[in-house]
């Protein structure tokens, strides 16, 4: 049974879209003067990926980006939000700049709009040049500052057609999971990096706000995080307390600042490493934002661990709870408090989802289609959960399935299929899974009641 959705509650100029990013899905990595990024190194090292998978392919968008559209076309979308690589369009990081590069985005942008489907750009979903990484990475300010150079160069050609623009993707995982965890690229493991990081992150999303004000005119701001509501596995004092430091790693850490209440005490305490702090930092980091992106997954549940590494404490699983194919736990209302968060805690004028999706081990019929109900019954519950926050108040604007395509994920290869349409990876062949023909006529009930009411 489908699980109703208010579309009562949603405005009626509400974005629905689907989200990709470059190196998931453009392959093409040393074509039209790309240079490598740390992904590339990353996921040529052996033993980092599952499979010993790579982005090198991955679903050939660089050259079937028209295809993609169409298929954007049939699931009735009217938003895209995609990532621009960087190495792609400043090969060196800072310095020269590729012609061909910006000449692939223009050219996707304008498929876009001639398509009738608006682009939502993000400047960083975590391929840095391999180039500054080899200079010191995110540890380093100069970072941020080739950042806003590069931020500034893309705002400036494509300012005119792109009005939504987000700064960066997720900065935790660039910083902690990459830094610290080194689970991700640049597959560290130092605290002291990964502060630095964070800091560094967060100091480009502020120099980049700058870059794209003076480079586009009337340009919509926003920075995208990834946000889990915090739980203590148990009543005692201890995994309470590790519940708030949990918090403040996933959460506080990375909308305090942008927020203008500065870097949070208590977790500049837990790491215990000196921020590199400049006069005007907190100013630059903290500068007004349009829009919101909430990227949601799953719900946290932790306990005490102070023999582990920051923030001392470890996620427990729930036994009993459902759990998607990435073995994360299924709870819609987390969609739903974090909505109400951002908009009570943090003062939101507008909010995008601009990330949330199921992978699920998807079933191929004969006859080539592909059903996976598991994915339609999480779309709907989500979907559900975001149109109750908004009829409580949340300021939500638009939401964008996670993903248009089974891409290339990441740590995990291209096992995990997170996709609303289907690749086969050997033939490239794409398919409309059941949850996206789903999606389409969620996206048409709702473009006929706002019809209708309008």
């Amino acid at each position: 049974m489908s699980t109703p959705i208010d579309f009562a509650a949603l405005p009626h100029d509400f974005l629905w879209g689907t989200a990709t990013s470059a190196y998931q899905i453009e392959g093409a990595v040393a074509e039209g003067g790309r240079a490598p990024s740390i992904w590339d190194t990353f996921s040529h090292t052996p033993g980092t990926i599952d499979n010993g998978d790579h982005g090198d392919v991955a679903c050939d968008h660089y050259h079937r980006w028209p295809q993609d559209i169409s298929l954007m076309n049939q699931l009735g979308v009217n938003a895209y939000r995609l990532s621009i690589a960087w190495p792609r369009v400043v090969p060196g990081g800072d310095g020269p700049v590729n012609p061909e590069g910006l000449d692939f985005y223009d050219r996707l942008i304008d498929g876009l709009l001639a398509a009738g489907i608006t682009p939502s750009v993000t400047l960083y979903h975590w391929d840095l040049p391999q180039a500054l990484q080899d200079r010191g990475g995110w540890p380093e300010r100069a970072t941020a500052e080739h950042f806003a150079a590069y931020a500034s160069v893309v705002a400036a050609r494509l300012g005119d057609r792109v009005s939504r623009w987000a700064t960066l993707n997720e900065p935790l995982c660039s910083a902690w999971i990459g830094h610290l965890e080194g689970r991700m690229a640049p597959g560290l493991t130092d605290l002291t990096a990964a502060v630095r990081s964070s800091y560094h992150l967060l100091l480009a999303h502020g120099l980049a706000v700058q870059a794209i004000r003076a480079g586009a005119p009337g340009a919509k701001i926003g920075i995208v995080n990834n946000l889990s509501p915090v739980h203590p596995a148990t009543g005692s004092p201890q995994d309470v307390a590790a519940a708030l430091r949990v918090d403040g790693h996933t959460n506080r850490w990375w909308l305090d600042p942008v927020h203008g209440r500065g870097f949070p005490a208590d977790m500049r305490e837990v790491y215990g490493v000196e921020l590199p702090e400049r006069a005007g930092d907190l100013a630059t980091i903290a500068a007004p934002l349009d829009w919101l992106g909430l990227n949601y997954y799953f719900p946290a549940y932790v306990t005490d661990d102070p023999g582990g590494p920051a923030p001392y404490a470890r996620a427990v699983r729930r036994e009993g709870a459902a759990r998607t194919g990435m073995d994360w736990e299924i709870d819609a209302s987390g969609i739903e408090s974090l909505l109400l968060r951002l908009t009570d805690e943090y003062g939101a004028r507008k909010i995008y989802v601009t990330e949330n999706g199921s992978a699920f081990p998807d079933a191929v019929r004969p006859d080539g289609g592909v059903d996976d109900p598991e994915r339609q019954d999480y779309l709907e519950r989500h979907l559900a959960a975001c149109a109750s926050a908004a009829r409580k108040g949340a300021p939500l604007a638009g939401y964008f399935a996670w993903s248009l395509l089974d891409n290339f994920e990441w740590a995990y290869g291209y096992d995990k299929r997170f996709g609303l349409v289907h690749v086969d990876y050997a033939t490239q062949a794409r398919t409309i899974k059941a949850s996206g023909h789903r999606y389409a006529e969620i996206v048409r009930a709702h473009r006929e009641r706002a019809g209708r009411t309008a």
